[in-house]
């Protein structure tokens, strides 16, 4: 069997720079979870190409859509090439075997047992290319009792104890929220990205590759350290989460007090410095277990007598972290937002749209989405002709 060999090509050093350029990615994933880590690789140059089913990634299909083109799909797979197989043929399997052998990079996030079952599991491929870093993103990660299980964002916000932690922050109330922002999803598709650039520095060093193995249950236990410690130590919380929405005259604001130095900026602010020594609030300990009577107070005596935008300005003059509440669009709209670029625009066949960079910033690289959308099955002939097919073979590709 014909095999693409992988050609490392030599990095760019001109602003433009790309971190990854020379990389390729098959990318299996679909959704969110996968898509997100894979775009990264894309944004940091790797080559991408996203494997998909006739009917194409169900993302294509979320709306905002025009034109059939959605944006949602759009802002999780921009710059990524398309190709149409079908994995479950002997012709698909045998492409994939090819494009195995020239990628340095897999990512899946089907159920665990579903890859194996079609042959392309880790210990299926890595005879066809030791160095092929692959991960597999799942609910649970790929063994244990709970493996085999479906997972999608929400069941695992609930398994990981996300949901109740957060609910222990709203006093009055014993319901828990509904999830509509899938935190899940992003946080493991960040994960995987870091275990997959570590996996790429230890090729480096040892000239081979590896599986990763990423669990979107643990990934969300990480969002609750402070949680985690509370479960197995008794600590006593406030009636009053420190941290909520102070009212003002025409809604509410943000405001972070966390040191305390930002708890004596925030008494001055609030012009009351006779809290500073308060008895019940002097202490860190103190404060915590009394956090609601001095919310009352600073609500009763200062704040809520104030605008938002007049409150923020005595925050901001006392260097107290603070916020109004705003809304996405609103954030998208911040001066800030527009000076460091956050956003890229970026075009399918529909138009152009707008989707977020990646949230940094690199000195000798340029971390920035390639602005096309691919159609579905777009780069299917191309890829498929540097995988060594012939023109005739592509024609009756599938149909053998």
């Amino acid at each position: 069997m014909t095999v693409e060999t992988r050609t490392q090509k030599p990095l760019a050093t001109s602003a433009n720079a790309k971190a990854l350029e020379g990389l390729r990615v098959l990318d299996f994933s679909t959704t969110i979870a996968g898509p997100h880590c894979t775009r990264m690789l894309s944004d940091m140059g790797a080559e991408v190409i996203k494997i998909e089913a006739a009917d194409g990634d169900t993302m294509r299909n979320r709306p905002p859509v025009r034109e059939a083109c959605s944006t949602a799909f759009g802002q999780l797979n921009v710059g990524k090439k398309s190709i149409v197989l079908d994995l479950k043929s002997p012709d698909g399997l045998e492409a994939v075997q090819r494009l195995v052998a020239g990628a340095d990079i897999l990512v899946e996030n089907f159920r665990p047992g579903v890859m194996q079952r079609l042959q392309m599991d880790y210990a299926s491929l890595r005879g066809f290319n030791p160095e092929l870093i692959y991960c597999s993103i799942s609910g649970y990660g790929q063994t244990g009792p709970s493996a085999e299980l479906p997972a999608y964002a929400p069941a695992i916000h609930a398994a990981s104890g996300f949901d109740l932690a957060h609910l222990a922050y709203q006093p009055g109330r014993d319901r828990p929220d509904y999830c509509g922002i899938y935190l899940a999803d992003v946080v493991s598709g960040i994960y995987a990205y870091g275990a997959i650039t570590s996996a790429l520095y230890q090729r480096v060093r040892t000239g081979e590759g590896q599986h990763i193995d990423v669990s979107m249950l643990e990934a969300m236990l990480t969002l609750t350290l402070n949680e985690m410690q509370w479960s197995q130590f008794p600590v006593t919380l406030p009636a009053r989460p420190q941290f909520g929405p102070v009212e003002t005259s025409d809604g509410y604001v943000m405001i972070a007090v966390a040191s305390e130095k930002s708890f004596r900026s925030f008494m001055l602010a609030a012009e009351r410095p006779d809290l500073i020594t308060d008895p019940r609030f002097e202490k860190y300990a103190d404060r915590r277990l009394n956090w609601g009577e001095l919310m009352d107070t600073v609500e009763t005596s200062w704040s809520s007598k104030l605008t938002s935008k007049q409150c923020l300005a005595a925050l901001d003059k006392f260097g107290v972290p603070c916020s109004a509440y705003r809304t996405v669009a609103e954030a998208m709209a911040d001066p800030q937002t527009e000076h460091r670029k956050a956003l890229a625009e970026v075009y399918d066949d529909a138009g152009s749209f707008k989707v977020l960079n990646l949230p940094f910033r690199m000195s000798s690289a340029n971390p920035s989405p390639n602005p096309r959308v691919a159609r579905l099955g777009e780069h299917t002939k191309a890829v498929l002709q540097q995988a060594g097919y012939s023109d005739e073979d592509i024609a009756r590709f599938g149909e053998r």
